[in-house]
């Protein structure tokens, strides 16, 4: 069970866009930090353990090639083995800045019309990251993909031969698995059925997908053999989320519910579970984010259109 606690307010709502948070946890520092895009820039709070915002900043994407002023797309901190990195998209490109949003250090400009996770052409783009500083290089385009990406999902490999480690998926709903290397190899595509896949997450060898009909899917990701359908919400899913640690699955949708699984494996089959263990309705609110704010899944964060508030639930 999850209770409500106290919200972290917002200068302005986020846009509705799918996805649209993105949360960071600095255990060390014991700081949080929140992401939520609007219009042409970003807002980033960092917030104290009893949920007090201590620091709020705006972001806004960079002008590049165009008459019309760019529209941000996404927010992302992306934790990488030796670096952090905050990352913006918009229609005009991609901005990496470290982690605290103080010193961007690259700029990948996008053909008009283009946009991220990956880009409205259906390409992936694949950087080199180095361990510091600014010499970030575009790698690989990896071509899966014939209509517009809508999210990615990466899982650690831990030096695991022929496991995937990345998901792709498009508006058309197909999913494209991966395994990473010093070049990317794609392992199988799971086709989809008319309906886009807004959101998808990686978790143990467990594909979850969420998508517009409102449907989530569990797909065995070496093989694409699909384990698990269910009608999860009556309208489209917005967002998913995963706490590693546990195996909690977060799914929010456009009929104002978030719900918490509990994914796991028969000991004696194999076979893919889920487990239904929380509700939660964001009353009258178009929600647009929703993740946890912790690996364990001891609390989670949504977003909702025209809310100028972070709601924050945490579990009794």
């Amino acid at each position: 069970m999850y209770r409500r606690e106290r919200s972290i307010p917002l200068r302005g709502s986020a846009a509705p866009l799918c996805n649209n948070l993105s949360v960071l946890q600095l255990s060390a520092r014991k700081l949080t930090y929140f992401g939520v895009v609007h219009g042409p820039s970003a807002q980033l709070l960092s917030v104290a353990p009893e949920g007090v915002p201590l620091a709020q900043r705006q972001l806004h994407a960079k002008e590049g090639a165009g008459v019309r002023p760019p529209l941000m797309t996404q927010v992302h901190w992306c934790v990488l083995p030796f670096r952090v990195l905050l990352v913006l998209t918009s229609h005009r490109g991609i901005q990496m800045y470290e982690s605290n949003g103080n010193t961007m250090v690259y700029w990948h400009a996008l053909d008009f019309g283009d946009a991220s996770p990956g880009t409205w052409s259906g390409r992936v783009l694949v950087f080199d990251i180095p361990v510091k500083g600014p010499n970030i290089v575009l790698s690989e385009e990896l071509a899966g993909h014939q209509t517009p990406i809508t999210d990615i999902a990466t899982e650690p490999a831990q030096g695991q031969d022929c496991v995937a480690d990345m998901v792709t998926a498009d508006d058309s709903g197909l999913l494209c698995v991966w395994r990473s290397g010093p070049e990317f190899t794609l392992l199988t595509r799971i086709p989809g059925f008319g309906v886009p896949c807004p959101s998808v997450k990686l978790w143990q060898g467990i594909i979850a997908a969420g998508y517009g009909n409102g449907q989530v899917h569990l797909y065995e990701a070496t093989t694409g053999n699909l384990h698990v359908q269910i009608n999860a919400h009556a309208r489209a899913i917005c967002a998913l989320d995963l706490a590693p640690e546990v195996g909690k699955l977060l799914s929010a949708g456009e009929d104002t519910f978030v719900h918490i699984w509990k994914l796991s494996r028969s000991p004696e089959s194999g076979y893919i579970e889920m487990e239904h263990c929380h509700g939660e309705c964001v009353s009258d609110t178009q929600l647009c984010g929703a993740r946890f704010c912790d690996s364990s899944g001891s609390s989670f964060a949504v977003t909702g259109y025209d809310l100028a508030e972070i709601r924050i639930f945490s579990s009794v």
